[in-house]
């Protein structure tokens, strides 16, 4: 899949808002279409909540798939849209939804990227998930630099004394990552706060993360952090609060908080969508919205009998391609086809060595 960021506008016959499980197989069902689409997702990569909050837990309500990861599900359904070649623009939130005179939708993202889309899929889930931000007076001032959020690169940590604030899986992943890193990537110390010395871990990484404590590559303090210390104008060391009421100074270069992520409905409140708390009801033949052209799919939705499934989420985004198609090629109306016999769609995922006339 292809990341972009722009300040150009870009023409686009679909836009889906959110790059989870349902936003994933919403590309694969428009490409069955032969319709294009653009995906934002507040993320840095695909798989929303799935890959985010449980990448290693199982699923087993997929169909025909007996168990899997949320990780291991959005990559499948990652290699499933690919012949599709979807745009995605990750790591941005849709700030601006302005419907054009024309009945197009111009989005602009948190990162100047522009489409001006002729249909609009919110496929956001419960919202867009953001980090759970750390509420400690003077240290907003090192957002972005040496307080951190995420720690996807270790090499642009090596060397620095690094502090990890949290006890679940994705803390504990952070330290693990970093304390494993080759010696030319590795920081000069890593170190985990949190309120107690017990992690809200999953047992095998829990285990990793002991053996490395054991040996002497990470550390633990138990406690919270009260305030930042700075010389120069730089991230210098944290004060911590033990429970114990004592308090102590911790070196610090980097604060990487992992306190895990919050869904919020964002700007998506302010777009003039019709919404019952917090969702938006749909049309259950096509999943269309009160708007003309903008569709709503997965949890995001409401309707009678609703259930907030993924399996239902594909069914959603199936009907609401079939309604997209129409509206963008009305005098086409093709019968129904199968993946099992068509030709046309063979050739359009790349099987069988045939071209898609157009």
């Amino acid at each position: 899949m292809r990341v972009t960021g722009t300040a150009q506008p870009i023409e686009t016959d679909a836009a889906i808002i959110g790059a989870g499980p349902v936003g994933l197989f919403q590309v694969f069902q428009l490409g069955l279409h032969e319709v294009h689409a653009h995906v934002v997702d507040a993320l840095p990569h695909v798989g929303g909540q799935c890959a985010e909050l449980y990448p290693d837990k199982p699923i087993y309500d997929i169909p025909g798939i007996a168990a899997c990861t949320g990780r291991e599900l959005a990559r499948r359904l990652q290699a499933q849209a690919a012949p599709f070649a979807p745009t995605c623009h990750l790591g941005q939130e849709v700030a601006g939804f302005t419907p054009q005179p024309d009945g197009r939708f111009l989005l602009e993202t948190t990162r100047g990227t522009r489409l001006l889309a002729r249909n609009v899929v919110v496929a956001a889930g419960v919202g867009a998930f953001v980090p759970r931000q750390l509420k400690v007076e003077g240290l907003d001032a090192f957002t972005g630099t040496q307080l951190l959020y995420r720690s996807d690169d270790p090499a642009a940590l090596a060397g620095r004394q690094v502090v990890i604030y949290g006890g679940d899986d994705i803390a504990l992943g952070h330290a693990i990552a970093l304390a494993e890193a080759t010696a030319d990537r590795r920081p000069a110390a890593v170190t985990v706060v949190f309120r107690r010395d017990v992690f809200q871990a999953e047992p095998a990484a829990a285990a990793v993360f002991q053996a490395l404590r054991d040996a002497g590559r990470v550390a633990v303090v138990a406690g919270q952090i009260t305030a930042p210390e700075s010389r120069d104008g730089r991230l210098a060391a944290l004060r911590i609060a033990g429970p114990d009421g004592g308090e102590r100074r911790l070196p610090a270069d980097v604060l990487v908080v992992a306190l895990g992520l919050s869904p919020r409905l964002g700007p998506i409140a302010g777009w003039g969508l019709a919404l019952e708390r917090k969702q938006l009801p749909v049309d259950t033949a096509t999943f269309a919205t009160a708007m003309p052209g903008v569709f709503a799919v997965g949890d995001i939705n409401t309707y009678p009998g609703k259930r907030k499934l993924i399996l239902c989420g594909f069914h959603e985004a199936t009907l609401a391609a079939f309604a997209i198609a129409d509206r963008l090629f009305p005098e086409r109306r093709a019968p129904l086809q199968y993946t099992t016999t068509s030709t046309r769609l063979h050739a359009l995922l790349g099987q069988g060595g045939q071209k898609v006339e157009r």
